[in-house]
């Protein structure tokens, strides 16, 4: 480990033996098993941060919104707001809305983490630049939890062209996505506000990749990887 990340990462407290066992009760779940759209669990998951770097940035909030059998869970859902030893720039705040007061007093982020991963089980993640929230998850679990999380992604700007280039073109903004299907967010970059935004934009690209005869979990992952493929010049 690098002397300057091993230092990093020993400032962070221990797990409680009460957090080992629940993270551990995480990891020992079963991968679920392939499934078709009709009956697939999703948990759409989406981030806020004190930039857009996830090597350097903090990870601020997450929120978190099932998908089952095409239905979104709207009772249960999942929104933590982790506590920052030093609060976000002005300027980011402004992007975000979590104010000074909010950050300093957030959750424990090793409770916040465990209570996701909890929350998400082994279901495959949806998320839109999907990378970046993928990016910023693993970078906190390795500072709070001590090791990597290694969730399953599908992201929604490569599966959005794969199945719906007719509709916005190429990729795009998620706004513009959202806009094109007539999605409404009650509030941008709100990580639950954009989780349920992006489930409802998940649920119509279902329907349009089963138009295209996509019916399985690994069919529309291939159609998002093959989309980012094909992206790369190999047309």
């Amino acid at each position: 480990m690098n002397g300057w990340l091993s230092r990093w990462l020993g400032r962070r407290p221990a797990l409680t033996p009460e957090q080992r066992r629940r993270l551990d009760a995480w990891r020992a779940l079963p991968d679920p098993a392939d499934a078709p759209l009709t009956e697939a669990r999703w948990v759409v998951i989406d981030v806020e941060s004190s930039g857009l770097d996830p090597r350097r940035d903090s990870l601020i909030a997450v929120g978190a919104v099932a998908v089952v059998a095409r239905r979104i869970v709207l009772g249960p859902s999942y929104y933590r707001v982790l506590r920052q030893d030093t609060p976000s720039a002005t300027e980011n705040i402004l992007v975000h809305g979590i104010a000074t007061a909010e950050q300093l007093g957030g959750v424990d982020p090793r409770e916040a983490l465990i209570g996701l991963l909890e929350f998400t089980g082994k279901a495959p993640c949806i998320g839109y630049n999907a990378p970046f929230d993928a990016a910023m998850l693993e970078r906190a679990a390795r500072a709070w939890l001590g090791s990597p999380l290694r969730l399953t992604w599908i992201d929604l700007a490569w599966l959005a062209p794969a199945v719906a280039r007719r509709t916005a073109g190429a990729r795009q903004p998620l706004d513009v996505w959202l806009e094109a299907f007539g999605i409404t967010s009650t509030v941008r970059h709100h990580a639950l506000a954009d989780a349920l935004a992006t489930a409802q934009l998940l649920l119509v690209l279902e329907r349009k990749a089963a138009e295209q005869g996509i019916r399985t979990v690994p069919e529309l992952r291939k159609a998002a990887a093959a989309e980012r493929w094909l992206s790369r010049g190999h047309r």
